[in-house]
């Protein structure tokens, strides 16, 4: 495996970077709006402010309480109010400026800014440095006066409004925007030391959270590295975070089923290896004394030499079903058949190879629909396996039950059993329940783990019952079918 190492940055300092950035983009939005947007952001606000309040008293112009209104509006908003006529005749007034521009302007001026307004469109607005005279400013003259950058600006907003006996007015605003300048630098000596604080604890904060969040990851890569060499002794540990942990638990998992895994593979080698050796040396044992001594080419001999190598065949048969039930290349072939007639034709078969005494109770035939030679090789196996650990009275037992609309198919042996802690391991790949090897009386000793594959599959339940001194059973069930010939059978009988 290629490590790319070097070609991009660790956690730690991808964490670092990325919370160094974090950091810089929040200040220089600080900074933008806080000191370079302040100003443009403070006038805005004013011109909504006193074009909202115009609005506002606009659409109270018929109120009885206008007067309240207004002086309601002053106060709130720090502006000035005038409601006149076209003629430049005040109806309503309220200064809350001092020095208001409004307020020093005649009846004349007055009536000069509705004429403005009128022409305007029905509402007019402008905002000019305070020391300009209003008067000349509302003419539309043109007059230079020297300013300071600090100067305040005055607003004026003029809206006609019309009234409900028909009478046409004009409301007049006027608000002061306040100079900036030296909040804005207030704010900037403020700023930045603001951000050189937060500059400092960013980056503490980023090496922290990175040391935290990187140095068990980094543990957990170099731990498995050391798993992926197969070294499977080796332990995660895992810190900070609740991932981390978790994490950290499922390698330490992983590790120990790849070891258990790796064991169960060696002692199924081991097995194999011996199961192999027994007919070959028969076989070789049996060929030499036939062709040594004279009088021993017997058919008693031969047969022992055709049932080795039968049993060979089987063996290496069962390996290359189970390699390719584990790589999934084995495709279903189902259909509906008579499952407790395939039963009775297998049983037929062992009766004749065997002296053990087998027996089969059905209380009816049974349909399924299925690979009826992949569920065949269930039975066998399941089977080979009773015989091979049964008891001393050679005696193994198949029922069959129907009950809910499935077919159970149970085969109980009367051999040593299997401890109640290990019967959760039973169906595990290349699991045997003790280092004793047995040789099976028929078959391989690789049966479970094909039962497990096959029946999984087709989407079966399977399971054993045990006790220890009495037996084992076990069991698997499929689906119940109603058979192809339209008879109707009971599948809810518990039968």
């Amino acid at each position: 495996m290629k490590h790319r190492e070097g070609s991009t940055p660790g956690v730690q300092w991808g964490l670092f970077g990325s919370f160094a950035i974090f950091t810089a983009v929040i200040l220089a939005l600080l900074w933008i709006f806080q000191v370079v947007l302040l100003d443009a952001f403070y006038k805005a606000i004013k011109v909504n402010e006193i074009k909202t309040s115009a609005h506002t008293i606009c659409n109270s112009i018929n109120s009885s309480t206008l007067q309240e209104d207004l002086q309601r509006i002053a106060l709130n908003n720090q502006i000035c109010c005038i409601v006149c006529d076209a003629q430049g005749n005040r109806l309503y007034s309220e200064s809350a400026v001092p020095n208001c521009v409004i307020h020093r302007l005649n009846n004349w001026d007055l009536a000069m800014v509705y004429t403005l307004t009128a022409r305007n469109g029905g509402s007019y607005f402008e905002r000019f440095p305070q020391e300009i005279r209003q008067s000349i400013t509302f003419l539309g003259e043109n007059t230079a006066v020297l300013r300071s950058q600090e100067a305040p600006e005055v607003m004026i907003f003029a809206q006609l409004v019309t009234r409900s006996d028909g009478k046409q007015l004009m409301v007049l605003l006027n608000s002061v925007i306040s100079p900036v300048g030296a909040t804005v630098e207030t704010l900037r000596y403020q700023l930045l030391t603001v951000s050189l604080i937060m500059v400092l604890l960013g980056l503490l904060l980023a090496y922290l959270l990175s040391r935290k969040i990187g140095r068990p990851i980094e543990s957990l890569n170099s731990a498995a590295k050391t798993l992926a060499k197969g070294d499977y002794e080796v332990h995660f540990e895992g810190g900070g975070y609740r991932e981390v942990c978790e994490l950290s638990d499922t390698l330490n998992y992983a590790a120990q089923e790849l070891s258990k895994t790796e064991r169960l593979q060696r002692d199924l080698v081991a097995n194999i290896s011996h199961d192999l050796r027994t007919p070959l040396t028969l076989i070789t044992g049996y060929a030499e004394v036939m062709r040594d001594l004279p009088g021993e080419n017997t058919p008693e001999n031969v047969q022992i030499i055709i049932d080795e190598a039968t049993r060979l065949t089987t063996l290496v048969n069962d390996v290359l079903d189970l390699s390719k039930l584990q790589a999934g290349v084995v495709p279903m072939e189902r259909e509906v058949f008579n499952l407790t007639e395939s039963v009775r034709s297998i049983l037929t078969r062992y009766t004749k190879l065997t002296d053990y005494h087998i027996v089969f109770y059905a209380a009816q035939d049974v349909f399924v629909d299925a690979d009826e030679l992949k569920i065949s090789q269930v039975v066998y196996n399941l089977a080979n396996n009773a015989l091979t650990y049964t008891g001393a009275d050679k005696s193994v037992t198949l029922r069959q039950s129907v009950l809910d609309g499935k077919v159970r198919i149970a085969v109980s042996d009367t051999g040593e059993g299997i401890p109640q802690e290990k019967l959760d391991d039973i169906w595990e790949r290349y699991y045997k329940v003790d280092k004793a090897h047995k040789r099976a009386q028929v078959g391989t000793g690789l049966g479970l783990a094909i039962v497990k594959m096959i029946l999984d599959m087709h989407g079966g339940e399977y399971g054993v019952q045990s006790q220890e001194g009495v037996g084992s059973t076990f069991w698997f069930e499929l689906d119940a079918v109603q058979p192809p010939d339209g008879r109707e059978l009971a599948l809810n009988s518990g039968a």
